[in-house]
């Protein structure tokens, strides 16, 4: 059988060099509760992204989940977002006592449609959640100005943005709250971990008690919450992959070069067209398979035989799993269900070879 290609492969510093990073640890032996790693991978993440208010957490479905928390919306509040996301997008929501409310995307880069939004705000809604899919920024712009025009908040789910610029400014630039994703799969990992940029620095105390429980000093509870700590351990590889995280893109875009050079201009393929002013992470590779002389799946089928891993991310949409049909029955997303009907994540990691990518476009091609 031909080598494992997996849909990805997480970027790693050289072993000597997280030995190194975590020899500290065995010296204090604290190893979790906003440590010395942790809050040395905090101060240059706020100089990375050039806004001071950064949070860790322990993953980013718990970043997002506290994160929304941490604006104290009143139960059963409505928060418009998209379909075409991952659950945990939705899930946070829903977790948080609120409705999410879902608009469709548009057909050119898959994100919300803010065209649509205006039509599904109501006396309930309180904010604006949009997802930076694939690290494909939304209309920004467009988005603040009707959250201005309500009164709402805007929160980006940017899990596959780290690194992502429009025009020299960071994507946590932009909304009330901006969460990124740093699981072993991202572009830029902490092994597991998930990171909140806050526009407004009150929001910080009430992280503060929220990520650990709800303890208010060491003998109150004053939220009812979870444990969302960041471990040392993950903080230490943060600080390791940021050293090469540019590098890492770097590499990533001579990938997507040579997928394009392949399957450009192939009728039936199509990608989401690189934005105008915006820097890319190159976090995903996802190829829409539209018209094309074989389906999504026959391809995903075929590159399986051949021991090649691509995923269908993201399918199914939203209101399609079965812990939100009931709720969502009648409803038509007509742009998104088509979006994941044809997508296909191709593998896309840093280590990718160039005969790597050939073997997987042949198969595609043949």
């Amino acid at each position: 059988m031909n080598k494992l290609i997996a849909v990805t492969r997480s970027s790693m510093p050289s072993f000597e060099e997280y030995c190194e990073e975590i020899k500290v640890l065995w010296e204090n032996r604290w190893l979790s509760n906003r440590g010395c790693k942790h809050k040395e991978f905090e101060a240059q993440l706020a100089e990375f992204f050039g806004e001071p208010n950064v949070f860790l957490y322990a993953n980013g479905h718990v970043a997002l989940e506290v994160g929304i928390d941490a604006f104290h919306f009143p139960k059963g509040s409505e928060v418009i977002t998209t379909p075409y996301t991952h659950c945990s997008t939705t899930h946070s929501i829903a977790r948080n006592g609120l409705v999410p409310v879902f608009v469709d995307v548009n057909d050119k880069d898959y994100t919300i449609d803010v065209m649509k939004i205006e039509d599904a705000i109501t006396d309930k809604t309180v904010a604006i959640m949009a997802t930076h899919v694939y690290g494909v920024m939304c209309d920004v712009e467009a988005i603040d100005k009707i959250a201005k025009k309500y009164g709402l908040k805007v929160i980006y789910d940017a899990a596959h943005a780290f690194g992502v610029k429009k025009e020299g400014k960071d994507v946590s630039h932009w909304g009330d709250m901006a969460m990124f994703s740093t699981h072993a799969t991202k572009v830029f990992h902490t092994i597991e971990g998930g990171i909140t940029v806050f526009k407004d620095e009150k929001y910080q105390k009430r992280l503060n008690t929220l990520v650990n429980f709800g303890f208010d000093g060491p003998e109150d509870v004053v939220h009812i919450s979870t444990n969302a700590r960041m471990n040392e351990f993950e903080a230490a590889m943060g600080i390791c992959n940021l050293r090469h995280f540019w590098d890492e893109v770097a590499k990533r875009e001579k990938v997507a070069a040579r997928y394009h050079q392949h399957l450009d201009g192939v009728e039936g393929i199509h990608f989401i067209a690189p934005q105008p002013g915006v820097t890319q992470n190159y976090a995903y590779f996802p190829v829409f398979f539209d018209g094309y002389k074989y389906t999504r799946n026959e391809i995903q089928a075929r590159l399986a035989e051949d021991n090649i891993l691509a995923r269908k991310y993201f399918y199914p949409i939203i209101p399609d799993l079965s812990c939100y049909q009931m709720n969502y029955a009648g409803q038509t997303f007509p742009v998104s269900k088509h979006a994941a009907d044809t997508v296909l994540a191709l593998p896309m990691f840093a280590d990718l070879t160039e005969q790597d990518v050939e073997r997987i476009c042949r198969i595609i091609l043949d």
